[in-house]
């Protein structure tokens, strides 16, 4: 397994749309295993596939669990979709592409997605807390959407702001 490079804002890559999978075979599995492995090495709770520049429809999620919530397991799934949503959260994230900026915003409480597993096999998965929050924050990399995309107008400028003195603090 190997660490991928993790592509960083404002890389074109993280505003194009990722392509569907049409075949999980084992060069897919393998890419999954080394987007995990980087997901980790990072201390992410997820990845996907255009964050380190490949436009696929791919992500990796693992959850942490705490006294409310158990534990996701490290979860692969390739074309994801949310299928349902309810309720409504603001909840601060951070991002992998966004080192050290972390932002409130609005998502869906509880989602339902469907996709494939690394077998091809669809699965359903009913997701509240972070693991909702997880799924929604992705799966917006999948269709080009980063997450200051999700603030207002006047946020997104102050959040960017933040993120540049960030960079030129490293």
């Amino acid at each position: 397994m190997a660490v991928l490079s993790v592509r960083l804002w404002p890389d074109p890559v993280l505003t194009t749309k990722a392509k569907p999978v049409d075949v999980i075979d084992d060069e897919l599995r393998k890419f999954m295993e080394d987007m995990a492995l980087t997901m980790y090495k990072a201390d992410g709770v997820g990845l996907a596939a255009p964050q380190v520049g490949v436009s696929k429809r791919v992500i990796v999620i693992d959850v942490p669990g705490d006294e409310q919530e158990a534990g996701s397991g490290l979860i692969y799934a390739v074309n994801p979709k949310v299928i349902h949503k309810e309720g409504a959260n603001a909840i601060t994230e951070g991002c992998l592409s966004f080192p050290g900026l972390d932002i409130k915003v609005k998502r869906s409480e509880k989602v339902t997605v469907e996709y494939q597993d690394l077998n091809g096999a669809v699965q359903t998965i009913k997701a509240g807390g972070t693991l909702a929050i997880c799924f929604q924050h992705e799966i917006d990399h999948l269709d080009g959407i980063v997450f200051t995309e999700r603030l207002g107008p006047v946020s997104k400028r102050l959040a960017l702001r933040d993120y540049e003195k960030l960079r030129r603090l490293k």
